[in-house]
């Protein structure tokens, strides 16, 4: 591992890159925060998707990637004079220093465990100065819909709105399948689609209580369906036939063997 001073030193090393870059690079100089955001999106699944494969090294570089892209946007409003790196990191030390009174304060009658911490978060956030009014008003507009749910049930449990016990929660998982059931046979196309809202809101609250991720628990699924299809389409087109000629009971025979072969 690295000495601090060498962790600065790379750090520095970087933010002189990013002037030499949008000094003399014609596409760097030309970008702006706007024609960068979807870049930075797809880096955050990048590195997500490291992070499930373990792979440390591609973690590594997608960390690297990320950081890239934070010291872009820090150059560009500085540029506007805006603000830059180091306010940027001033506002993360403070909020870190000021959410975390049982390390950097006094430590009389604060939380001490993990649970009591994490039990207290959204209260100690809601003292912050110039924070968020409402405890749902920091979740972003444009996160996507599965994490945003799960960002507002967690923060929901941090106010003490929760269920009792984790068991619970089955029963409200079936109340709305009923009811997406109910309203397919008798519904509108919007009443629909708001109770599979709810049945997928309620199935991503129990995924919560037992502990998973959601976003894991589904992308691992996909990759799943993905083996056992790509398996079904190779072993069609080594007979010399395609999917469209298949039919439904010839395919669930190749998936049943997929699924036999641990894919």
């Amino acid at each position: 591992m690295h000495t601090r001073e060498e962790k600065i030193a790379a750090f520095g090393e970087l933010l002189d890159i990013m002037d030499r870059l949008r000094a003399d690079c014609p596409w760097n100089a030309a970008q702006s925060m706007e024609t960068i955001r979807p870049m930075t999106e797809e880096e955050v699944y990048e590195l997500s998707d490291a992070i499930i494969k373990g792979d440390r090294d591609a973690t590594a570089k997608e960390i690297g990637d990320l950081l890239y892209h934070m010291v872009f946007y820090a150059k560009i409003a500085e540029e506007a004079g805006d603000f830059d790196i180091a306010d940027c990191l001033r506002k993360i030390c403070d909020k870190m220093i000021f959410r975390h009174p049982h390390v950097f304060g006094d430590k009389t009658g604060q939380p001490t465990s993990a649970k009591e911490i994490a039990d207290t978060w959204e209260l100690v956030k809601a003292k912050e100065k110039g924070g968020n009014k409402t405890v749902m008003g920091g979740i972003p507009d444009a996160m996507p819909a599965l994490l945003k749910a799960l960002s507002m049930q967690e923060k929901a449990r941090g106010c003490g709105f929760d269920w009792e016990e984790p068991a619970q929660v089955f029963d409200k998982v079936g109340e709305e399948l009923a009811e997406v059931k109910d309203a397919i046979d008798g519904g509108s196309q919007g009443h629909i689609e708001e109770e599979f809202g709810d049945l997928m809101f309620a199935v991503i609250n129990a995924c919560r209580l037992y502990g998973i991720d959601p976003e894991v628990a589904l992308g691992r699924t996909c990759s799943k369906f993905r083996r056992r299809f790509t398996y079904l389409e190779s072993k069609t087109l080594k007979v010399g036939r395609k999917l469209t000629d298949m039919t439904l009971a010839e395919m669930d025979e190749i998936w049943d063997e997929a699924k036999a072969q641990g894919l």
